[in-house]
């Protein structure tokens, strides 16, 4: 539509240009032609004597058509049955020089008087031409012009409708495209295929916005999945207690207590629940907070119910970090897990005192991790040997060290350490 409109504002212009043009030529070639008459008539006229003489000539009636032949004010010749015209062209002999007018009245006309060159008397010739066929010729223009403005626009209109739909043919099909790999997370980008240059940026910005939702997908799975691993243990101690509460009858007091495991399980829950939405919420920095590191490891393998062959070393009074208890509980939770599971008779826990903060070692004696997999050990997904007979999905140490960074520390795998296995979990204080 704006092309149509521009190409109807333009072809307006011209057309208007055009006939305007064309009808000052008309009007001047017509004027040409009186003059010319004029100029044949005054030779026929003789003006050297005291008066204006007409001398006799042959074909005098062609000649003389619509001719008028004055001496000063006094009309000599003119076309029989001139009535009104006559005092046009009187009027006209009447001023000097020559000159030309236009008079309507039965039919256009274009009258120019002219006046007799030499001689010591004064006489002037006025001519007239009907104007009709040229404004026939003048009115023919304008319509054959608006015709073919007619055809030029609808030419404009299908022309411009054909080349902006076949512009924008790959736009159509980069965003259906963009539709459907975003739908299935597709791998696929635009950067990769031929496209035409002037949408290599329309494909720049597909292809970031497809990063980020598959980003975003990537990471609503991994929340997924770490909600999932997270909230096994405290659900598999509520599933134990109440198998073990219906087995046989228990005292009041016994199921109070059952109870109360129940109720420490479903907070331990709720807590990890929390903790996890908290720091997937915009990957924003870790809230401050102050854990006291002993009494929380304490808590946290009372929850876990660890073996009684894990022991607690400390180095240094009254140890404590700047996050929250449940932020220390969720980094350090997949690391004791880990080593009371594969441990063969020890698992220790030293904490102490940094430059930069608090350092927790979580060492055991088992077969630890095989060399070949030491590069892969934080990726998500990933197990040494998923066929070991432990139920795991490969993120708990992935969670650990993504909620030890957002709160400015580091979880990291001590390849040096034989035998076993030894964890370092370095946090802010």
């Amino acid at each position: 539509m704006v092309a149509l409109t521009t190409a109807t504002l333009l072809m307006l212009v011209l057309t208007i240009a055009f006939n305007a043009v064309a009808g000052h030529r008309l009007q001047h070639q017509a004027n040409d032609e009186l003059r010319t008459r004029a100029a044949a008539v005054a030779t026929t006229i003789d003006t050297s004597g005291p008066a204006v003489r007409v001398l006799e000539t042959s074909h005098d009636d062609l000649l003389d058509a619509n001719v008028w032949i004055y001496a000063g004010h006094r009309l000599l010749e003119g076309p029989p049955g001139g009535g009104p015209l006559n005092r046009v062209t009187a009027r006209l002999a009447a001023r000097p020089g020559r000159h030309c007018a236009t008079a309507d009245l039965h039919t256009p006309l274009q009258l120019c008087a002219q006046p007799v060159p030499g001689g010591r008397s004064t006489a002037t010739v006025v001519t007239a031409l009907d104007l009709t066929p040229y404004r026939s010729s003048a009115h023919t223009l304008l319509v054959g012009s608006l015709a073919l403005d007619a055809v030029m626009l609808a030419c404009t209109y299908a022309l411009t409708r054909l080349a902006v739909g076949r512009a924008l043919r790959p736009v159509r099909t980069m965003t259906d495209q963009a539709a459907e790999w975003s739908a299935v997370a597709s791998e696929e980008r635009f950067g990769s295929t031929r496209h035409p240059a002037e949408l290599a940026a329309l494909g720049a910005s597909l292809d970031s916005i497809l990063d980020r939702i598959r980003s975003l997908l990537r990471h609503e799975q991994q929340l997924t999945g770490e909600l999932s691993h997270e909230l096994r243990t405290p659900l598999s101690r509520i599933i134990a207690e109440l198998d073990w509460w219906g087995t046989r009858p228990r005292t009041a007091a016994q199921t109070r207590a059952t109870h109360q495991v129940i109720g420490d399980a479903a907070e331990s829950m709720r807590t990890i629940c929390d903790t996890l939405l908290a720091d997937a919420r915009e990957h924003t920095p870790t809230a401050p907070g102050i854990a006291e590191v002993v009494p929380t490891l304490r808590r946290l393998a009372e929850l876990l119910d660890v073996p009684a062959h894990l022991t607690i070393s400390v180095e240094g009074p009254h140890l404590t970090t700047g996050i929250p208890p449940a932020r220390l509980e969720r980094i350090a939770s997949p690391l004791l897990t880990n080593a009371c599971r594969y441990a063969r008779s020890t698992v220790t826990v030293t904490v102490h005192h940094t430059p930069e903060g608090v350092r927790l070692d979580v060492t055991d004696d088992g077969p630890g991790v095989p060399p070949e997999f030491a590069a892969r050990l934080f990726e998500p997904g990933r197990r040494a040997n998923p066929d070991d007979g432990h139920g795991g999905a490969g993120l708990g140490l992935p969670l650990a060290r993504r909620l030890a960074r957002s709160a400015g520390g580091e979880v990291s795998y001590d390849a040096g350490h034989a035998p076993g296995a030894r964890f370092v979990i370095d946090l802010p204080s």
